[in-house]
């Protein structure tokens, strides 16, 4: 898992968030949070919820790079750091499936992918996000996408920042319908015990 974790602290050396791997229906730069690797969970979406193998799904995607489907494998045992949510996003008759990769480290979001549930039952990648630090989730028929924004001289646990993009799906593609962007207390974590560092006295 060495790949994933060097991935991960890719976004320290960054001043903002990456690009999605898809135009508009990934999107452009969109941060993203830290996850705990567990196994599938339901949203409690009002469709049928067919339950999903995540790790088999990303690993088949032709749209998934080679270089991380390699680096994708268990932290201990037989356990992924994979999180799979399930909720009406494309309108279907089935519930869409939304899978964050993570590090096995630090379990820091390094892959966001949402798959649409065809009629003849096969899975299709309508949206993908392959940056540092990202991490979706369903919100009311919504996803949102959240990226954490790294300075130079920041820690993989204390981001500069974070964006927050929510997408619509309209016309067979995710469009994006709100950005938030969030600037964190520099003080908070900047010293080296994880401590707020002091404040310098202005003269």
């Amino acid at each position: 898992m060495a790949g994933l974790a060097a991935f991960g602290l890719l976004c320290a050396g960054c001043s903002s968030g990456g690009t999605g791997t898809r135009d508009e229906g990934p999107a452009d730069p969109q941060p993203v949070a830290r996850g705990t690797p567990s196994t599938a969970r339901a949203s409690g979406a009002a469709q049928p919820v067919p339950q999903v193998n995540a790790v088999q799904l990303v690993l088949h995607d032709p749209e998934v790079s080679r270089r991380f489907k390699d680096d994708l494998k268990p932290c201990t045992g037989d356990e992924y750091p994979v999180d799979t949510s399930y909720g009406t996003l494309t309108g279907g008759s089935a519930a869409d499936v939304v899978v964050n990769v993570m590090t096995c480290g630090d379990s820091v979001g390094v892959g966001t992918y949402v798959y649409q549930r065809r009629t003849d039952g096969a899975y299709r990648n309508v949206f993908a996000a392959e940056v540092p630090a990202v991490y979706g989730t369903i919100d009311r028929g919504d996803l949102v996408v959240t990226t954490q924004v790294y300075g130079s001289k920041d820690s993989v646990a204390y981001p500069s920042g974070e964006e927050v993009v929510t997408y619509r799906w309209a016309a067979g593609r995710f469009t994006e319908t709100d950005r938030v962007h969030n600037d964190f207390n520099r003080a908070v974590g900047s010293g080296e015990d994880g401590l707020p560092a002091p404040q310098t006295a202005l003269n």
